[in-house]
């Protein structure tokens, strides 16, 4: 063997070496990396004040709701709500005025005051410091959510919040410590989470029908190109301008929400680390070119470092489980959030088109199989709300499913479905995949919001347990 040789291999097992120990975290002081603002604060730990999970506030027989961004999915959730009992929806805020305008005209059931909040940009804390309002709603682009629902929290109220719930690491730990320290509700409006075959295989992991979950996989894939360079779609271009300066999963809840219900994430089980990797940009650097072309308004995003088309993230849960995620808003190609269980004992996968179950290698079940495993094990909350809520719909029934189920844990003093730390740690795959994409996939530690407690903390209760009786209005 000759020295250059030998001299490789040393170099080689060295290097091998180093990257174990990045994997394992303990090199804090390592060098300076790309994002490092993003490792660093991934890094930091925080002594918990307050544990969320679980937490059942006191019994809201009226909720006050204010809603604040309505311009799209915000207009669709007023409607939804309102057609919910015990629900008052007193402030509607947008800064396009007709917007909320046309939000409060969507409304279908009387008595809701719904007064207008469009006088400028920061007329939202204006609804927020008020008494009479128990919820706030946001629905606003995603670089304000974290902001607006830290500001409600400190303001007495909970919150619920689209996805995702922020998109730095910092915002992720400041939510965690808001909730705690108000001991406010901090919701993140995850909708797949209750989507039926979701939910079904969710019920079928916890009666151990899969066995020991050995891998998971999500997506969101979704050819959304056309809408980034549309005002009306997109206020101020805000989406464009997140996959023009970031470069990641910027989208994850969507399939990670629901697998790490199935893991146990946060409940009994956490995420220790992650990796990621994208493509190059395809689509959208050639697409800002042919729009400027006609339109000066898009000349300044000529040569802007967009986001690769596809990011594939993975990550290793404290059990042994992986999770595969995919993001990709740019390429032609059908829609999919591949849900994927694969277990020592059987398989599920949604996507393509219906969501199949197979026992064994050899086959999926058939139709009349199907039935009976969902007679068997379809869960509470959806024999008790699943057929209103495809009748109302949102998404086929999984918006309006989540919005009666927030309200009515609060209106019954019940823990949340889905808690700040739940919030915190599937949105936090955003800023880590960034760090990793720009570090040539090199694997960061994915924070513990719990500070721990995740070792105690229970599953959520998807079988209505403790009777409600919220229905539609």
């Amino acid at each position: 063997m000759g020295t250059n040789r030998r001299s490789f291999l040393k170099l080689s097992g060295l290097a091998g070496i180093g990257l174990m120990v990045g994997c394992g975290q303990e090199n804090k002081a390592s060098a300076k990396t790309n994002l490092d603002h993003i490792r660093l604060e991934a890094s930091k730990k925080y002594t918990a004040t307050f544990n969320m999970s679980g937490y059942a506030a006191p019994k809201i027989p009226t909720v006050r709701v204010g809603f604040i961004g309505v311009g799209n999915r915000g207009s669709a959730a007023v409607e939804r709500m309102s057609q919910i009992e015990g629900v008052a929806i007193n402030g509607i805020c947008d800064v396009r005025a007709e917007k909320a305008i046309e939000a409060k005209a969507r409304m279908k059931s009387a008595g809701h005051r719904a007064q207008l909040f469009t006088e400028n940009a920061e007329h939202w804390k204006k609804m927020c410091e008020q008494e009479d309002y128990d919820l706030i709603y946001i629905a606003t682009h995603w670089k304000l959510h974290a902001e607006m629902a830290i500001y409600a929290m400190e303001h007495g109220k909970h919150v619920a919040l689209e996805i995702p719930a922020a998109t730095t690491v910092e915002d992720c730990w400041r939510l965690v410590q808001t909730s705690e320290k108000t001991k406010k509700h901090c919701v993140m409006l995850e909708n797949c989470c209750y989507d039926y075959f979701e939910l079904l295989t969710l019920n079928l992991a916890r009666q151990g029908f899969f066995g020991d979950i050995v891998h998971c996989e999500g997506a969101y894939i979704h050819d959304i190109l056309e809408s980034f360079f549309d005002a009306e779609k997109r206020f101020d271009f805000w989406r464009l301008k997140e996959n023009a300066t970031r470069n990641g999963n910027l989208y994850p809840t969507h399939g990670l929400g629901p697998i790490c219900q199935i893991l146990k994430v946060n409940r009994g089980n956490k995420m220790e680390y992650m990796s990621s990797m994208s493509s190059k940009d395809f689509m959208l650097g050639k697409k800002a070119k042919e729009m400027a072309a006609t339109d000066k308004q898009f000349e300044s995003y000529i040569d802007k470092p967009f986001r690769g088309n596809m990011n594939i993230s993975n990550i290793l849960t404290n059990n042994g489980s992986t999770i595969m995620l995919q993001h990709d808003v740019s390429s032609p190609r059908p829609y999919s959030r591949l849900h994927l269980i694969s277990g020592t004992k059987a398989f599920a996968q949604k996507y393509p088109l219906p969501g199949k179950i197979a026992i064994g290698h050899a086959d999926f079940l058939s139709a009349e199989e199907m039935t009976k495993l969902e007679q068997q094990y379809t869960p509470g909350i959806v024999k008790k709300i699943g057929e209103l809520a495809k009748q109302i719909g949102g998404h086929g029934g999984m918006d309006f499913m989540m919005d009666w189920r927030l309200i009515d844990c609060l209106r019954n003093g019940l823990p949340m479905d889905m808690d700040v730390y739940d919030a915190a740690s599937w949105s936090v795959i955003g800023p880590l995949s960034e760090w990793s994409v720009a570090n040539g996939s090199q694997p960061i530690e994915v924070p513990d919001f719990t500070a721990g407690h995740w070792k105690n903390n229970q599953v959520h209760d998807i079988e209505l347990a403790r009777e409600t009786s919220t229905i539609s209005s």
